[in-house]
């Protein structure tokens, strides 16, 4: 499914102006606060009226000034999982799934409740009322609500910002099972860079209401550094891996990528799953011969493809080795010394505690 967007919206003082066209399954809006993300999404979901231009969704036009036409939110068959869940405490978590149900008529409904409830883990929650769920439950069921309404597509506003690591830790592999399993596009409002790199597929990056950059995930990450302020430091690549050996008798999990051989902490998954990665910029080390005697055990043969900085002390050196791309932050003096430039063939070093616990995660799947 393709959704395009080409809008200009005013809020008081604040001008929104959003470009950009994506079949990403699940694509992440991403920016600091008061970058717009929550007024895109609203004006996606009909919930607000852009003073111009247009919104298409796999070819339905929904929104287009010119032409006069704007279609109302209830029949944009458009499911949104807001911050807080949203759910009607006086009824139950399976009457909570069912209500938005009623609103897509029958012959357009393609959600099977129990295939729902099943895929969100909600099974022994269906008779309970909210107040007696965690933040965690509450948001599954309120995915579940939107998805049994057989929407097109799903808007996700800040869905985890609500919640605290715990249940942010529980709830993300259900939303990566919804990306890869359920076939329907999402858009995922967050300021998490965390988030985005764990479950989107591709980014829409914005800036005071301005796109700074869109695309696939691993691309639009790799060049946060210019296009998002105050991410100076998350610049970051996403290395695609296989796991090879779940534990090594040390708590580390061997995976194997493009570029060859890796340890994180453990991840829990079986050989041969598909995972992927963030590798962030500043904790890549480069050395011009391999090192010996070193505590790091991320030792990565690759190639400087460019280097670029504002002349300050510091630099982002990209690095190539095939299908995949690292990113380093080093200083400029360290490139001077060590007489770096495009071409060079350096080593990558990463420490494996640089990770985070079950640092990889599940990959999406092909399109």
């Amino acid at each position: 499914m393709t959704i395009s967007v080409d809008i200009t919206h005013r809020l008081g003082a604040f001008t929104l102006e959003a470009r950009f066209e994506t079949d990403g399954r699940l694509v992440a809006l991403f920016g600091p606060s008061g970058s717009g993300k929550t007024s895109l999404i609203n004006l996606i979901g009909g919930l607000a009226r852009p003073q111009q231009g247009r919104i298409v969704i796999d070819g339905r036009v929904l929104v287009d000034s010119k032409a006069d036409i704007f279609v109302p939110p209830h029949k944009r068959r458009i499911g949104y999982v807001f911050q807080d869940a949203r759910l009607f405490p006086h009824l139950t978590v399976s009457q909570n799934l069912r209500y938005g149900r009623f609103f897509t008529p029958a012959s357009e409904r393609y959600a099977d409740f129990d295939a729902v409830v099943e895929l969100l883990g909600i099974g022994r929650l269906l008779d309970r009322r909210p107040g007696l769920l965690s933040g965690g439950e509450k948001q599954r069921v309120a995915i579940g609500r939107a998805l049994i309404a057989s929407p097109r597509l799903i808007l996700m506003d800040e869905p985890l910002a609500s919640l605290d690591e715990a249940r942010k830790t529980e709830i993300m592999p259900y939303i990566e099972r919804l990306r890869d399993e359920a076939g329907i596009p999402i858009v995922y409002v967050s300021h998490s860079i965390a988030e985005v790199a764990r479950l989107a597929t591709d980014v829409v990056a914005l800036v005071a209401g301005k796109i700074a950059a869109s695309g696939p995930a691993g691309r639009v990450l790799s060049y946060l550094d210019p296009a998002v302020e105050n991410e100076r430091d998350e610049a970051s690549a996403l290395i695609g891996l296989e796991m090879v050996t779940p534990d090594d008798g040390y708590g580390l999990s061997l995976l194997h990528s493009a570029a060859g051989e890796w340890r994180l902490p453990k991840v829990d998954a079986p050989v041969g799953a598909r995972l992927r990665a963030r590798v962030r910029a500043r904790d890549v080390m480069l050395a011009t011969t391999r090192p010996q005697g070193i505590s790091a055990l991320n030792v990565i043969a690759t190639r400087i493809a460019d280097i670029s900085g504002d002349g300050g002390p510091q630099v982002l050196v990209r690095l190539d080795h095939g299908d995949e791309e690292l990113v380093a932050r080093i200083t400029r003096r360290s490139v001077e010394a060590l007489a770096l430039a495009p071409g060079s063939e350096v080593f990558a070093i990463v420490k494996a505690v640089t990770f985070d616990p079950g640092g990889a995660a599940v990959a999406p799947a092909a399109r």
